[in-house]
């Protein structure tokens, strides 16, 4: 059956789950506790196929399925964004929290019968369980959406299915089954987003931020897919063919994203950025001080490489070392969450477009960066970057954004939600900028007793947990607008059980852990 640490994570999922659906309880938290069930007895059958190399996809090894602590992000966000939205009275948002919670379940359900279906022989008690708790979703949904609704959810499983084909098939050995369901299926999401909300763009309707987290992750991944396709025929490491990707790059930045964001947001895109960036004097303080930061992180960088050349050429940064950056990071995000989160949002788009980019310039060995980028970033690679990408640097950013990105402002009286909730935003820095780095600085140094089937230590969770704690103390003296309403027993809960996540899951930590605790703070 399950080995301890699988056995230990899931446990820790089921009580997250369970969580959830006491604070809710109703229909969809329900689905929720029977998707778990499933996806439990599926993650057991994905995970032989992966130690037995049966998988059809190359998935990311040294890592587990990930199929449980995976499926449960998206529907329970949905369920916990539901929930708040109802309690605001947002209608429309609250809609839209249902149809993110069946989206979720319908994509993990959907990965699930796929695992049972290649699996040989065909496990007959998990394929009754499977098709249980699809019944029960499936008829949740059915007296739960309207028809515009199962449309658009449908919309996104098709989406999902095609952009899991070409990109799993493309890029072998970056994602674990788990890891790919998050960030396809988040994918998947914003393009229908954007796609609908195009079609139905009316002038002053929405918030431009949103519009431009929806154009710019779309434009990033429509660019890859267009290359990636464009140098199977043709050698991308030439003058030439770098000259030829500078070029249609800009073509396509200014031909296709730069006026699909201006039928969003009905102004010029160029000009809306600038003034926002520059509207006051704060925001003005604030981004030459990020500046400097991404100066030191880059002084970092080229400090180690030259260490590496002095050293030895097989030198390979310390887990300390690349630790420096959580801190870097943890220090770029308090001041935007305490003084401009708007303007944390849009530098946070920002960030993860040149991120993106400079991997591809980094994955085509475009010139003239191309393979300096490859020789500086090699330096901090370890066993989650398997695969052709480098990954990790823009799950951490992922992980401290998404908290910001997905905040249901709307639903928040006076721009904070009541109690826990007004931790959410802060959920990125708390899980992985403090807990996950001390973890890491103190287990790695001073941890002595490991927790059984891991080798992460018992003294690193513990002062982790304690380092969030004082964490949230200074954010309640730092942060006016926090208002905890005496839930100093749930927070402790949540950070407690998302620092023991940390110390069990094989997956990418910088994306799951600020989820589960953002589910956790929401609920």
């Amino acid at each position: 059956m399950f080995n301890q640490p699988v056995l230990v994570e899931s446990l820790l999922v089921f009580g997250v789950v369970l969580s959830v659906h006491a604070a809710v309880w109703d229909r969809f938290s329900w689905c929720a506790v029977a998707l778990a069930l499933q996806a439990f007895y599926v993650q057991f059958k994905w995970d032989r196929l992966l130690q037995l190399g049966g998988a059809v996809f190359q998935f990311r090894g040294a890592a587990n399925s990930g199929l449980l602590p995976a499926s449960m992000v998206i529907p329970l966000l949905g369920v916990v964004m539901k929930e708040r939205c109802r309690a605001a009275g947002i209608v429309y948002f609250e809609r839209f929290g249902v149809v993110v919670a069946s989206t979720g379940m319908l994509l993990a359900l959907f990965l699930s019968v796929l695992a049972v279906g290649i699996t040989k022989p065909v496990p007959t008690n998990t394929c009754i369980l499977t098709g249980v708790a699809g019944s029960v979703i499936i008829y949740t949904m059915k007296h739960s959406l309207t028809v515009s609704e199962v449309i658009e959810v449908l919309e996104v499983l098709l989406i999902f299915v095609y952009l899991s084909m070409i990109l799993l098939y493309l890029l072998p050995r970056c994602f674990t089954p788990g890891e790919a369901l998050l960030v396809l299926g988040g994918v998947s999401f914003v393009l229908n987003q954007l796609i609908k909300r195009s079609l139905n763009a009316v002038e002053g309707r929405g918030d431009p931020i949103d519009f431009f987290l929806l154009v710019a992750v779309v434009g990033v991944v429509l660019l890859g897919l267009f290359f990636t396709v464009l140098f199977v025929f043709m050698d991308s490491g030439t003058w030439i063919s770098s000259l030829f990707f500078h070029m249609m790059t800009a073509v396509l930045a200014l031909g296709v994203i730069m006026p699909w964001l201006y039928r969003l947001i009905h102004r010029n895109p160029l000009f809306w950025l600038l003034q926002f960036l520059f509207q006051t004097q704060t925001r003005l303080y604030l981004l030459l001080y990020w500046t400097f930061l991404a100066a030191s992180a880059c002084g970092v960088v080229f400090y180690q490489n030259a260490k590496r050349s002095s050293e030895s050429k097989k030198h390979q940064a310390s887990t300390i070392t690349r630790k420096y950056f959580h801190f870097i990071v943890v220090a770029t995000y308090v001041p935007g969450l305490i003084y401009d989160r708007q303007l944390l949002y849009v530098a946070a788009v920002l960030c993860l477009a040149v991120f993106i980019f400079l991997e591809y310039v980094r994955y085509f060995r475009i010139k003239p960066f191309g393979q300096t980028l490859r020789h500086l970033l090699s330096l901090f690679l370890d066993e989650r970057d398997s695969g052709p990408l480098i990954l990790t640097h823009i799950y951490l950013l992922l992980g401290m954004s998404l908290p910001v990105w997905l905040f249901p402002r709307s639903c928040a009286p006076k721009g904070t939600l009541p109690g826990a909730g007004a931790l959410v935003p802060y959920s990125g820095v708390l899980a992985v900028g403090v807990g996950d780095t001390i973890a890491s600085v103190f287990g790695s140094t001073m941890g002595e007793i490991k927790w059984p089937g891991t080798k992460k230590t018992f003294e690193g969770t513990m002062t982790a947990i304690f380092a969030q704690i004082i964490a949230v103390a200074l954010i309640l003296i730092f942060d006016s607008s926090v208002n905890l309403n005496s839930s100093y027993a749930w927070i402790l809960a949540s950070v407690s059980l998302v620092s023991l996540l940390e110390a069990y899951t094989t997956q990418i930590d910088n994306l799951l852990l600020p989820l589960y605790l953002q589910i956790m703070l929401m609920a």
